[in-house]
């Protein structure tokens, strides 16, 4: 209920009535079938609206689902490289996959190298890593942000090229139609794919690493044989079980 009096009344085709008292506006809005909406009540006097109520709050629920939506259609999607740089080149493909995919329906992809341990010597790896991804992605894709350190992580952001993705879509529709492209029934959904990434993201997530890496190192000092101690300069202690697994993941 409007209990302030005068106010500025605009009418149901956005024209300005002026200042009235709030009981004759009330008559004009009940005359013509509408309802007085106050539309800014922190104002003096406060303006208010003659419409339909019901309409404008349809038509209001609408634009925010709307905007939902778009707002949906255009997150950001991360794929993680595995836990390290040791990752598989096959698994590396399976998220250029992945992330092609993201792409094409309109998101922007966040992908992660994770590096391990004295992996950070050699971050030139990883880099280079990134680098082949953006080449293999460049026919649809734009680097948004170049990579960025995160503590042991590298991440950069690539989104959509419009034109790109446009030329591309009309192509393999052609393809398609002359028997030659990649049959679009045997493609997993959108949401499907979340799901496999979401998943996916969850056996590479960083949280779990160091953890991971302590049991490692655990399990190694409790297999290294124990070793006498030697007196003097022909001392023969056991290696460092920790520098051996390094070694070994760094090939």
């Amino acid at each position: 209920m409007i209990r302030i009096s005068p106010i500025r009344v605009i009418g149901s085709e956005n024209e300005q009535i002026g200042v009235i008292e709030t009981q004759e506006a009330l008559r004009m809005a009940q005359e013509q079938g509408f309802d007085l909406v106050e539309i800014v009540p922190d104002s003096r006097p406060p303006v208010c609206k003659i419409m339909d109520y019901g309409k404008y709050k349809y038509d209001l629920s609408q634009k925010e689902r709307r905007n939902r939506a778009k707002s949906k259609h255009s997150e950001t999607k991360e794929i993680r490289l595995g836990r390290s740089v040791k990752i598989d080149p096959h698994d590396v493909q399976i998220r250029v996959d992945q992330s092609r995919r993201f792409l094409l329906a309109g998101h922007k992809v966040q992908i992660t190298q994770r590096f391990r341990g004295r992996e950070m010597m050699h971050k030139e790896l990883g880099i280079e890593r990134l680098a082949q991804i953006v080449d293999d992605l460049s026919d649809i894709a734009k680097v948004e942000m170049p990579p960025r350190w995160a503590g042991r992580s590298a991440s950069l952001l690539l989104a959509p090229d419009k034109p790109k993705v446009e030329a591309y879509k009309r192509r393999l529709e052609e393809e398609r139609r002359a028997g030659d492209g990649p049959d679009e029934s045997q493609e997993v959904s959108i949401e499907e794919l979340e799901a496999q990434v979401e998943a996916q993201n969850l056996i590479d997530d960083p949280d779990d690493d160091d953890a991971a890496d302590g049991a490692e190192v655990v399990a190694a000092v409790s297999e290294q044989p124990t070793k006498k101690k030697g007196k003097g300069p022909r001392d023969d202690r056991a290696k460092n079980p920790v520098d051996d697994e390094l070694r070994e993941l760094l090939g």
